[in-house]
C-alpha cells in the first residue's frame, strides 16, 4: 500500500499536528457569525491567487439553439475571465419565466467530455457515445442537467480547463498544468473558483433566471465546486455536493486517490490548511440551504472523514439556528455515483429551498 507521504514520516506527522485549523467557525475568537464569514471569506479568497475579473464583460454568443422535451437547448460561449472565452451548455424550459436556476457541475477522469458528461450533446454526435457511457456509469444512465430542466429549472453547465472544447487533457497532463500555472503566479484550483464565481454571477443575470432562486449543483469534484461556489458568494441561494466531503486529515491515509497528485491540483488552494479545514470553508455557505449525499462504499472518501466533516458542519448550521436547513446523508452500499434514487431525492430538495 503506498505510504500516504513520500518522505520522513516524522516530517509528516509534525506537519498535521500543526494543523490546528485556527480560523474554523468556534476555534476562531470571532464570535459573531457574520463577521467570521466575512473574515473566513477573506481568507480563502486571498489564497485562490486567481484575482477577481469582476470587469470583464461576458459578451454571450448564443447558438446550436434546438427544441427537447419541454426545454429549449442552446450553447452559450462567455468570457468568465479575460483570459479565455469558455462554451457551456444552456437549457430553458418552456414557459413565461423567470425559472429557478441550476449550476451544473461534473468532472471524471475523462477528458473528452466535459459539459457533455451533464447534458446531452444534441449538437455534437461524435461525443455522444463518449456521454451515454459516462452517464451509463455514474448516473444510471440519465443526463442530470437534462433532467432538471424537464422539471423546470434553467440549466448551466460550462466546461473546465481540460475537458471538452477546453481540451482534452491526458490524465498525467493535470500535474503538469498546475505547476506551469503557478510559476506562472496563478493557480489551477483558483482559477476554477473564479470562473465558478463569474458563472453564478452570469447565470442569475439572466432575464429568464430569478435571480433569489439560483443553485449550485454538483457530482464527484462538481460536489466540491458547488459547494466552493457558495461559500465564497451569495450568489447562489443554496448548494448540493454529491460525493465531496471530508476533513482534510482522515482523507490523507495511504491510498486516497488526492494524494496522488494529478487531479488534487483542481482543488487544492496552497496555504490555505494552515487556516480552515475543508468542513470549515463549506461552512461560510451557512446558514444558507445545503445539501451533502455520499456513497456508504465510496472508496475516494473514507467514512471516517465523512462523519468528522459531517459533525462539522451539522455543528455549524446548528450554532446559526438552521440545522434544518442542512441535509446530510450517507447511501449504505452506493459507491462514488449520483444514482436515480439520490437524484429524485436531490430533486425535491431543490424543489423545497428554491
Amino acid at each position: 500500500m503506498t505510504a500516504p507521504f513520500p518522505g520522513p514520516p516524522g516530517l509528516h506527522r509534525a506537519l498535521e499536528d500543526d494543523l490546528r485549523f485556527p480560523l474554523a467557525w468556534g476555534t476562531s475568537p470571532i464570535r459573531d457569525f457574520p463577521a467570521w464569514r466575512r473574515a473566513a471569506r477573506a481568507k480563502v479568497e486571498e489564497l485562490l491567487v486567481v484575482p477577481r475579473q469582476d470587469d470583464t464583460p461576458y459578451a454571450p454568443e448564443f447558438t446550436h439553439r434546438a427544441e427537447a422535451d419541454g426545454f429549449t437547448r442552446e450553447l452559450v460561449t462567455v468570457s468568465l475571465t479575460r483570459y479565455a472565452r469558455v462554451r457551456g451548455a444552456l437549457l430553458t424550459p418552456r414557459g413565461p419565466g423567470p425559472f429557478p436556476a441550476v449550476l451544473l457541475h461534473d468532472h471524471g477522469s475523462r477528458f473528452d467530455i466535459g459539459k457533455e458528461k451533464a447534458v446531452r450533446p444534441w449538437y455534437d454526435d461524435t461525443r455522444l457515445a463518449s456521454a451515454e457511457e459516462w452517464a451509463a456509469r455514474h448516473f444510471d444512465g440519465r443526463f442530470v442537467g437534462d433532467e432538471l430542466a424537464r422539471r423546470g429549472h434553467v440549466v448551466l453547465c460550462l466546461d473546465v480547463l481540460g475537458w471538452g472544447d477546453r481540451g482534452p487533457l491526458a490524465y498525467e497532463q493535470q500535474q503538469a498544468l498546475a505547476s506551469n500555472l503557478l510559476n506562472l503566479g496563478s493557480s489551477l484550483a483558483g482559477l476554477h473558483a473564479r470562473e465558478d464565481q463569474r458563472a453564478a454571477v452570469f447565470l442569475g443575470g439572466l432575464d429568464r433566471v430569478d435571480a433569489r432562486r439560483v443553485a449550485a449543483l454538483g457530482f464527484s469534484m462538481g460536489g466540491y465546486r458547488a459547494w466552493q461556489v457558495a461559500a465564497l458568494g451569495d450568489d447562489v441561494a443554496a448548494a448540493a455536493s454529491v460525493c465531496w466531503m471530508t476533513g482534510l486529515k482522515e482523507m490523507m491515509v495511504p491510498g486516497n486517490n488526492t494524494l496522488r497528485g494529478q487531479s488534487a491540483f483542481h482543488m487544492l488552494h496552497p496555504g490555505l490548511a494552515r487556516y480552515l479545514d475543508i468542513p470549515d470553508v463549506a461552512s461560510i455557505a451557512a446558514p444558507r440551504p445545503m445539501l451533502f449525499f455520499h456513497g456508504g462504499r465510496d472508496a475516494l472518501f473514507p467514512a471516517d472523514g465523512v462523519r468528522a466533516a459531517y459533525d462539522r458542519l451539522r455543528a455549524v448550521w446548528n450554532s446559526c439556528g438552521a440545522g434544518e436547513r442542512l441535509r446530510l446523508k450517507v447511501w449504505p452500499g452506493t459507491g462514488h455515483v449520483f444514482d436515480a434514487a439520490m437524484q429524485e431525492e436531490v430533486h425535491a430538495w431543490l424543489g423545497s429551498v428554491l
